[in-house]
């Protein structure tokens, strides 16, 4: 199984896939269906995960009914148990919107959400990150989740999110992390899309980040928190989730 996810993933367009993947979750769902794991996004369980990875795969981790990974639980988890995102009016807005969040924030009533990307057949608004069209402090919050390893430039993508941000406003912005590593490494001659995949996680990846992220958050003019919310679950909840120990969310303020 795990051989035919990795083709899936390396050889169908993101666009496609994602339509494709509407069809298949109600298939996978039934089949896996059992007690064992729970998704905590729709609170349904199954006997096991599925595998998930474009270069190292990873076993029983993402679900079959949501198609959330580890990160995705996490942070649903952590904004229903530590914020007010669930229960106060805010303006959103949502950087490349993950499938296992997309309809279920739209669906809030209490919430004007609106979605961005370039390529994303769910996003409302067609844009360039470094080059954003909305006006500054308008947003009170941003969720932009496993992008800034896309983006060549992301300092000028980590400033248009302060500028857009409200004062006060929470920004959002998780990303691979390899936290063994103290800086952040990059290198543009690696161009084979197999060794890309091995050394950064993904094809189209273009860094890996490390410990020294978080400052640089930090020097862009954000108040950095960074949240070890495994440690704040018990250990039968972080296996119960699937999650990944140890993960840091990095919850911004301007």
């Amino acid at each position: 199984m795990k051989k035919i996810f990795k083709l899936i993933l390396n050889t169908i367009p993101r666009p496609l896939l994602i339509r494709l993947s509407y069809l298949a979750t109600p298939i996978l769902a039934f089949i896996l269906k059992g007690k064992k794991y729970t998704d905590p996004i729709d609170g349904r369980s199954f006997s096991k995960f599925l595998p998930y990875g474009y270069g190292n795969q990873r076993d029983n981790v993402l679900s079959p009914s949501t198609l959330s990974l580890e990160r995705h639980r996490l942070l649903w988890l952590f904004l229903q148990k530590k914020t007010d995102f669930f229960t106060t009016p805010a303006k959103v807005l949502h950087f490349a919107p993950e499938q296992a969040f997309y309809k279920r924030f739209r669906a809030l009533k209490h919430l004007d959400y609106t979605t961005t990307d370039l390529n994303s057949p769910l996003a409302d608004v067609k844009a360039d990150i470094c080059d954003l069209p909305f006006s500054s402090n308008t947003y009170d919050v941003i969720f932009c989740n496993h992008v800034l390893e896309h983006i060549p430039d992301d300092t000028k993508a980590m400033k248009e999110i302060l500028r857009i941000l409200k004062p006060e406003g929470m920004a959002i912005l998780q990303i691979p992390q390899d936290l063994d590593r103290a800086s952040t490494f990059e290198d543009n001659s690696i161009t084979d899309a197999k060794e890309r995949a091995k050394i950064f996680g993904q094809y189209d990846h273009v860094r890996v980040y490390g410990r020294d992220y978080f400052d640089k958050l930090r020097s862009i003019g954000f108040k950095v928190e960074e949240v070890d919310f495994t440690k704040m679950l018990s250990s039968e909840e972080v296996i119960k989730y699937c999650l990944a120990p140890g993960e840091i969310i990095p919850v911004c303020y301007k």
